[in-house]
C-alpha cells in the first residue's frame, strides 16, 4: 500500500437530474412493493426540460396483471412521480412538479425472464440477471465508509436541509461536491481541496450576494469536516464556472443509474457496473450489492480487517452464487480464505441465494426511495430502512474465527 497519497470522491444532491431520475424510479419501486411484496419492477426514468418519462418492465398483483392496468393505477403512478419532484423542490419554469409533461411506458415483464427467476416445483428462485457485485468497508469513519465520499455526501445533505428549512433560501436543488484528502497509510490527515457547485437564486453570482453564498458554503464545510483536517492550505472551488441559475433537468437530462460511484464507495472500491434504483430486490444488482456491503462492514466492525472488499457473482435463473471472494488488502488479522469460509458457514444468510438475501435483510418492503440520494451505504439503520448497515454478524464472525 502507498503511504502518502491524495484521493478524491464526489457526490451529487437530490436535485441533480440523474438523482431526480433515481428517486422517481425508487418511488415507483416502493409504490409497487407496498401493493405486492413479490412485485417485479425494473423502472427507468428520463428527466429533461418539463418532461418525465418512465420505461421498463413490471408485474404487480392488483396493479398490473395480464397486460392490464387496474383502475386508477396509472393516476396513482403519476401522482407519486409529481410528489417526488415536489419534495425535492422543483418549482421552476423549466421544471415544475405541477406542470411537467408525463409519460408512462411501463409494460409487462418478459415471460422468458420470469420463467428463469420465479421459483417452481423443486426449483428455487433464480437470480434476476447475471453479474458481479462488490461490497466494501473501511475504518476511515464511524460508519465504515471512505472519508472522501462520506464528507462529500454530508456537505450536500447539510445544504439540502438548509434549503428546505429556508436557512439558505438562495440555494436551489441542483448541486455537486467533491472532497480531496491526503492519506498517510490508510488514515486521512488533511483536506487539500473542496469543490462545491450549487444552483442558486438569481443574482448570487456576483458582488455581495456571491460573497454571501461562498461564505455560507465554507461554513457548511467547517461544520462537516473535522477541524484538524482543514487548514489555510485547503483550496476551495465554489461555483468555479460562475453563474449556476439553470440547473436540474432543465439544465441537463437525467437518467436512472448514472451515478453508481456516488451511490456506492466514491471510487475507493471496484464496482460491478449494475445500478440499484428502479429495481426490486430479486435483481441481484441491488440485493447482492447490499449483502456484500453488509458482510464487508461486519468484517471490519469485528476487527478482522481495516479494509475489506467482497465480490459475489451470479448467473441469471440460478439461485446459488457462482463465487465469493474476500480481499482485506493486507490489513486482515486472519487469512482472507478463512473469512470466506466463515461467511459461507453462517446459516442465516441462506446460502447467499436471492431469496436468502431478501429474507435475511427483509428487502421485500417499500424502503428504497431514501436510498436514492446521498448514497446507499454509510447510512443509519432505522426500523426497516438500511438493514444492510447493521453489524449484527460481528459475534458470529468472531466465533467462527
Amino acid at each position: 500500500m502507498r503511504t502518502n497519497y491524495l484521493f478524491t470522491s464526489e457526490s451529487v444532491s437530490e436535485g441533480h437530474p440523474d438523482k431526480v431520475a433515481d428517486q422517481i424510479s425508487d418511488a415507483i419501486v416502493d409504490l409497487f412493493l407496498s401493493k405486492d411484496p413479490e412485485a417485479r419492477i425494473a423502472c427507468e426514468t428520463l428527466t429533461t426540460t418539463q418532461l418525465v418519462v418512465l420505461a421498463g418492465e413490471i408485474r404487480c398483483k392488483g396493479v398490473f396483471e395480464n397486460d392490464e392496468w387496474a383502475p386508477g393505477a396509472q393516476e396513482e403512478i403519476e401522482k407519486t412521480v409529481r410528489e417526488t419532484v415536489k419534495r425535492i423542490g422543483y418549482e421552476q419554469e423549466g421544471f415544475h412538479w405541477e406542470s411537467f409533461r408525463f409519460e408512462n411506458n411501463l409494460h409487462a415483464q418478459s415471460a422468458h425472464i420470469a420463467q428463469g427467476v420465479d421459483a417452481s416445483g423443486n426449483k428455487d428462485e433464480g437470480a434476476g440477471d447475471q453479474g458481479i457485485m462488490f461490497g466494501y468497508a473501511a475504518n476511515d469513519t464511524p460508519d465504515l465508509m471512505p472519508a472522501t465520499l462520506y464528507y462529500s455526501h454530508k456537505i450536500l445533505e447539510t445544504m439540502a436541509a438548509d434549503r428546505h428549512s429556508k436557512v439558505a433560501p438562495f440555494l436551489e436543488p441542483d448541486a455537486k461536491s467533491q472532497v480531496t484528502l491526503r492519506y498517510e497509510g490508510s488514515t486521512p490527515v488533511a483536506c487539500t481541496a473542496i469543490v462545491v457547485s450549487t444552483q442558486h437564486a438569481k443574482g448570487y453570482d456576483e458582488g455581495e450576494k456571491e460573497a454571501e453564498l461562498k461564505a455560507y458554503v465554507k461554513g457548511v464545510v467547517a461544520k462537516v469536516i473535522p477541524a484538524d483536517l482543514l487548514s489555510d492550505e485547503t483550496v476551495y472551488h465554489i461555483n468555479p464556472t460562475g453563474s449556476f441559475e439553470i440547473g436540474g433537468p432543465d439544465g441537463d437530462a437525467g437518467l436512472t443509474g448514472r451515478k453508481i460511484i456516488v451511490d456506492t464507495y466514491g471510487g475507493a472500491s471496484p464496482h460491478g457496473g449494475g445500478a440499484f434504483s428502479g429495481k426490486d430486490p430479486t435483481k441481484v444488482d441491488r440485493s447482492a450489492a447490499y449483502i456484500t456491503r453488509y458482510l464487508a462492514k461486519n468484517v471490519v466492525a469485528a476487527g478482522l480487517a481495516q479494509r475489506c472488499t467482497i465480490q459475489i457473482a451470479y448467473a441469471i435463473g440460478v439461485a446459488e452464487p457462482l463465487s465469493l471472494y474476500v480481499d482485506t488488502h493486507g490489513t486482515g488479522t486472519v487469512g482472507d480464505d478463512k473469512i470466506e469460509d466463515a461467511i459461507k458457514g453462517i446459516s442465516e444468510l441462506g446460502g447467499l441465494t436471492p431469496r436468502g438475501i431478501r429474507t435475511h435483510l427483509g428487502l421485500n418492503k417499500p424502503i428504497y426511495q431514501p436510498t436514492a440520494a446521498y448514497g446507499h451505504f454509510g447510512r443509519k439503520p432505522e426500523g426497516d430502512f438500511f438493514p444492510w448497515e447493521k453489524t449484527d454478524l460481528v459475534e458470529k464472525l468472531k466465533a467462527a474465527l
